[in-house]
């Protein structure tokens, strides 16, 4: 655990009371502070009285009297599309409203990094899609290299949950844009945006504000070194801000679609080959095709992110490929889930968007394709121009019926349900088919999340494979 030592002696209110609420109370707890928790949810509250931390209800008037901090968790939200009512009363009270994230980046350091040959390092990734793989893979290459590292944030671990790092460690942290738009304090040593696509936008009141939340990871903490995505032109614009020169080595530019020119620094993916530039010339070469845990060019982007990280943390070219093609991938992005008669099952649940199911759907040749769910603003939007390996769309979930208009030509048939759609799926492909599971929407008119999703899934792929063996 890291513990908060700022508020030693002092009252700090905490509002709600998931993961994140609950590991920041523990965490102010340890450094001293008196945490006062609330959560709308009287289950939530039930549960952490009985695990012992002190309820104290921050809707009645007077709720901030002698509290140092409002810390909120990432879910609630603070200003579009509307503020939550107890951070209105903090804002009215002159309470200063923090998060987990906020806290984390203060508290991290401590007094034994005096003696310490190489103080804890922190790795930053935020983007909209490939955060939780590129997090995880920057984790992995430095564990196939021998290096400590902890993965948490978005991914893993909550922030405070963690244990006290190492001499030499990096902590690899995924970030949301819900964690970074309201964190005090935003220090990472390595920031990596990735891309930008549609997403939460009514939480942030439109593009700009996702951006601006985005954008606060660079611009409040000055990271010593920012790899950012250059495939969209808020992430130009960023690399733009960020380097004072041409030839500045502390930003990295990536891409999964192009060369990068410049006598600055850059990695980038083509024809699936990795490449990485230093001062007009080539230093570095990756062939990524053969790895079975990035398919695609959504993966090679995150490849070149993770491999820009690790050259920065001092990794070989060579090691980097070795733990590359040790990457399994993570559950529910372009996972293999399965292979029978030549045909591969692979769940993408996590493409909870039309921009992220567009890129698995660049991935493999010929695709019978799993699709739908609770349609989120714009409806296929992006996949629509990513049909040309799809042989046919098996819809599912409460908008199946307005994606198969969407559809229009492509062939399609409404399954409403996972099983129907996989039965279907399944034996209607031919060797050489991908059946894939890319929603394109969120997941919550059947599921409780898309892990539950991805993981009916895997059990129905599973069942059907099992009983061509029978």
């Amino acid at each position: 655990m890291i513990a908060v030592r700022e508020y030693a002696g002092r009252r700090v209110a905490v509002l709600g009371l998931g993961r994140s609420g609950l590991a920041v109370a523990r965490a102010l707890a340890a450094g001293g502070a008196e945490a006062l928790v609330w959560d709308d949810s009287a289950e939530a509250r039930a549960r952490a009285e009985e695990a012992g931390h002190t309820l104290h209800d921050l809707t009645r008037q007077g709720a901030f009297e002698d509290v140092a901090c409002l810390v909120v968790s990432p879910g609630i939200p603070h200003l579009y599309p509307g503020p939550h009512r107890v951070i209105a009363a903090a804002w009215d009270a002159g309470v200063p409203v923090d998060n987990d994230i906020g806290l984390f980046f203060r508290a991290f350091a401590d007094d034994d990094w005096a003696r310490m040959d190489q103080p804890p390092r922190v790795v930053a990734v935020t983007g909209s899609n490939g955060k939780s793989t590129t997090a995880a893979l920057i984790a992995h290459l430095l564990a196939e290299a021998g290096r400590p590292v902890q993965l948490a944030g978005n991914i893993g671990r909550g922030v405070f949950d963690i244990d006290p790092p190492q001499d030499g460690e990096i902590v690899v942290l995924e970030l949301s844009s819900y964690q970074t738009e309201l964190a005090r304090a935003l220090t990472p040593d390595i920031a990596v945006f990735l891309n930008l696509s549609a997403d939460h936008l009514d939480r942030h009141g439109g593009m700009g504000g996702y951006f601006a939340a985005k954008r606060r990871l660079f611009a409040e903490g000055g990271p010593d070194r920012a790899v950012i995505g250059v495939d969209e032109d808020e992430g130009r614009y960023l690399a733009n801000q960020m380097a004072e020169a041409p030839e500045d080595l502390c930003v990295i530019r990536i891409s999964a679609a192009r060369k990068l020119p410049g006598p600055g620094w850059s990695v980038f993916a083509r024809k699936g080959f990795l490449s990485e530039w230093r001062k007009g010339r080539q230093v570095g070469a990756i062939d990524l095709r053969e790895i079975p845990g990035l398919p695609g060019a959504h993966n090679h982007q995150n490849a070149c992110a993770a491999y820009a990280v690790a050259r920065t943390l001092g990794l070989a070219p060579k090691t980097v490929a070795a733990g590359l093609a040790s990457f399994r991938g993570l559950p529910h992005r372009s996972q293999l889930v399965g292979e029978a008669g030549g045909v591969r099952f692979v769940n993408d649940s996590k493409a909870t968007n039309a921009e992220s199911a567009a890129q698995a759907l660049k991935a493999f040749p010929r695709i019978r394709w799993i699709a739908g769910g609770l349609a989120k603003e714009g409806g296929l939007g992006a996949a629509l121009g990513a049909l040309d390996t799809v042989a046919k769309a098996y819809l599912i979930g409460h908008d199946a019926r307005d994606f198969a208009l969407a559809l229009a030509d492509i062939p399609h048939e409404v399954c409403e349900t996972m099983e129907a759609a996989v039965t279907r799926a399944a034996a209607e492909a031919e060797p050489g088919d991908t059946v894939l599971l890319a929603p394109a929407a969120a997941s919550f008119d059947q599921y409780p999340d898309f892990e539950a999703r991805g993981a009916d899934f895997t059990a129905r792929v599973e069942a059907w494979i099992a009983s061509r063996r029978d």
